[in-house]
């Protein structure tokens, strides 16, 4: 299997080669050259897979489609490290159950951060430690967080050899719990540094930083954000497995909700559509910070500055450029390095955004299954109270916006919405909606009392490079 970029540069390479490089030599991002295609035959073979062997099982069977410079023994091996009750809280890994009808949640925040992006990032740090032993190599990992990403990350990297994790995210702006969670670590390989800004502003600090290409060999810079390929692909296996888990019949279809700020999480689900998992709809939950709803709505893709980014009570999805959007773009322009080129260097760097035309917005829905809608404050407060009070389920903010969002999309068939955090990482918010505070597992305890570990910086890219280099010189 061989990956391209976005942008249309020449090269062609292997999965491990992009595992450890991030973002493409032309600032583009990686995808595989085709998608594998999912046969009926193979599809009813991940049913029984996942039935009979279990989550782990059905990811190496996913993740072996697209890793072929991994021996396959040692593939299924780190599957088999990564997919466990010890560290996900249950054999299912991700659960689905009922809220409502045909109205589902597929829980994916059961790891050791409580929120979904750990089912990506325990594979990522076991990936790159196993690589990383395998070439006699370091890697400086510079990654950019709007609350869950960060402590996903680190909890995943603390302690691996030969990795060092710099984390970027807004001052100020994630809850209490997601700041106690990533600053209260004090493993010498973990840095946390807390920018004057938002989270748009961090992920241009790690964009621009791999688009210096010296630095980037110098201090073998390397990500874990979802403009990663291997985290968006591990999340390709939740969907499959969400499938299997609301069918019985392969002819059967679902739909995705899924709460969307930087596009990586339902991006992974237009990857597992490609493939020909049957989804009828990806359902596109924005909050108050509607540029993707926009969009699919209009065709108007406009990138707002950080003036123009709401602070908001589901602050994982307080983003206004979504990083992966550009993998779904050059699906939709037919794979046109050239057009993709100029619509996010000319088009969003240059300008801001850029308009397709009613034709595609047509065809994003018709041929790739996307909607999309939008909920607020007042409709997070409403959905967690009405969840909880006539469902007998507590959500979160995140949650509860795809909640909203999927109830405005439901038709004939399942209709999952992916769970993304739990309660207590929005405590606030809940005790706001409910009059009480969400149940804190017990080791969290006392976590915002802890000392913590981070250092504020302004939002200069120079800045970051300087603290980079004085902890790795």
């Amino acid at each position: 299997m061989k990956y391209i970029s976005t942008r249309g540069h020449a090269d062609r390479k292997r999965f491990c080669d992009i595992l450890l490089e991030g973002l493409a030599p032309d600032g583009g991002l990686y995808l595989p050259v085709e998608y594998p295609q999912i046969s009926d035959a193979k599809l009813t073979e991940l049913r029984n897979v996942l039935a009979n062997q279990g989550y782990a099982a059905l990811a190496f069977e996913i993740l072996s489609l697209y890793i072929d410079d991994i021996p396959a023994d040692d593939l299924r091996a780190l599957c088999a490290k990564t997919y466990t009750k010890e560290v996900f809280g249950t054999d299912a890994i991700v659960p689905v159950r009922t809220l409502e009808g045909n109205l589902l949640i597929e829980a994916l925040s059961n790891g050791p951060t409580l929120a979904f992006k750990d089912m990506a990032m325990q594979l990522l740090g076991n990936l790159f430690e196993y690589e990383l032993t395998r070439r006699g190599e370091e890697l400086n990992i510079l990654g950019a967080t709007s609350g869950d990403t960060g402590s996903a990350a680190e909890y995943a990297m603390r302690g691996k050899q030969g990795v060092r994790v710099f984390m970027t995210s807004p001052h100020g702006r994630m809850s209490p719990f997601q700041q106690a969670q990533m600053f209260s670590l004090q493993d010498a390989n973990i840095h946390n540094i807390a920018i004057e800004g938002v989270f748009d502003d961090c992920q241009d600090i790690v964009k621009a930083v791999s688009n210096d290409h010296a630095f980037k060999a110098k201090y073998k810079i390397g990500t874990v954000n979802s403009i990663n390929w291997a985290r968006l692909l591990a999340q390709v296996v939740y969907y499959f497995a969400g499938y299997l888990q609301a069918t019985t019949r392969n002819e059967e279809k679902v739909s995705f909700t899924v709460p969307s700020g930087n596009f990586g999480n339902i991006c992974a689900g237009h990857v597992a559509r490609q493939m020909g998992l049957p989804i009828a709809q990806l359902v596109v939950a924005t909050n108050e910070n509607d540029v993707l709803d926009e969009f699919f709505r209009t065709g108007v893709y406009q990138v707002r500055g950080a003036v123009n980014t709401y602070e908001t009570s589901s602050p994982s999805m307080d983003i206004s450029k979504a990083s992966n959007f550009e993998r779904f773009i050059f699906d939709l322009v037919g794979r046109d390095g050239a057009a993709t080129r100029v619509l996010f260097e000319a088009g969003v760097a240059e300008q801001g955004g850029f308009k397709l035309s009613p034709l595609m917005v047509e065809e994003a829905a018709s041929k790739y299954g996307f909607v999309s809608g939008k909920s607020t404050h007042a409709d997070r407060l409403a959905t967690i109270k009405d969840c909880y009070e006539r469902l007998g389920q507590m959500i979160d903010t995140h949650t509860a916006d795809g909640v909203k969002v999927a109830r405005e999309h439901l038709r004939a068939e399942p209709m999952l919405v992916l769970e993304t955090a739990l309660p207590i990482k929005f405590a606030a918010t809940i005790e706001e909606a409910l009059g009480r505070q969400p149940e804190r597992p017990a080791k969290f305890d006392g976590i915002e009392d802890l000392p913590k570990r981070v250092v504020v910086m302004p939002s200069d890219v120079e800045q970051v490079k300087a603290y980079i280099q004085q902890h790795c010189d």
